[in-house]
């Protein structure tokens, strides 16, 4: 079999219609890392301005190859099927995903491990142009808040008028969030928008009676 011919089982026809050679497997790996090299690239890019976490990364590569190897495997026999399919039934992963969006490039990589080990690579190829199509529409139409989070402690809760009052001031936007209130004084959390900072803080601290004050970054977002 050529190698042309090998291109088009992978892309197009599938392996399953015929014998798995070493030409098989080593054009259906190489497409497999390919594509997961891609779904790297587009992760990286995508976390460049929030926690990047490489090790989980560098996992979409592997899990993407693994899966593919599988899948091929799977093929060649039944009875390697039925024992695989056994094996991987006790398999439990206890890794918690704490971004839903590592959630989802991580079944964009077994997704595509799959395609690419049942030699559909050309599908695999256009769902991920798809899919990246998608996270950059999404991501443009969120926008962060741009706030932060004000965090005063004052030593008398009677004097929270005069805090809001120098907040209101120094800002273009302010919301209470938190208010705690004890014998020995009071704790705001605020949630602000200004382009002061700074003139904010100052503001705040010549106040004989807060006693500190902090401001927080804010990682909501907003449509």
């Amino acid at each position: 079999m050529g190698l042309i011919d090998l291109l088009k089982k992978a892309f197009m026809e599938g392996y399953a219609t015929s014998s798995i050679t070493i030409g098989t497997v080593l054009m259906c790996i190489g497409c497999t890392v390919a594509i997961a090299i891609y779904i790297y690239i587009i992760y990286k890019i995508i976390n460049r301005n929030s926690f990047y976490n490489k090790g989980f990364n560098i996992s979409l590569v592997i899990i993407a190859v693994i899966t593919a190897a599988i899948i091929l495997t799977i093929q060649s026999n039944i009875v390697v099927s039925l024992g695989m399919v056994g094996a991987l039934s006790i398999v439990r992963f206890r890794t918690a995903i704490k971004d839903p969006m590592d959630l989802a490039f991580l079944f964009w990589s077994i997704s595509a491990g799959i395609i690419c080990g049942a030699g559909f690579a050309g599908i695999a190829v256009v769902a991920s142009l798809f899919i990246t199509v998608l996270i950059i529409l999404f991501s443009a139409s969120f926008k962060s808040t741009g706030t932060l989070v004000l965090v005063v402690n004052a030593d008398s809760h009677e004097r929270e008028g005069d805090i809001m009052k120098a907040v209101k001031e120094c800002c273009q936007y302010s919301k209470t969030r938190a208010r705690n209130v004890s014998k020995s004084g009071m704790n705001m959390a605020i949630e602000v928008k200004t382009s002061k900072p700074s003139a904010l803080i100052d503001r705040l601290m010549k106040m004989d009676f807060v006693t500190d004050a902090s401001l927080v970054e804010n990682d909501s977002d907003i449509m």
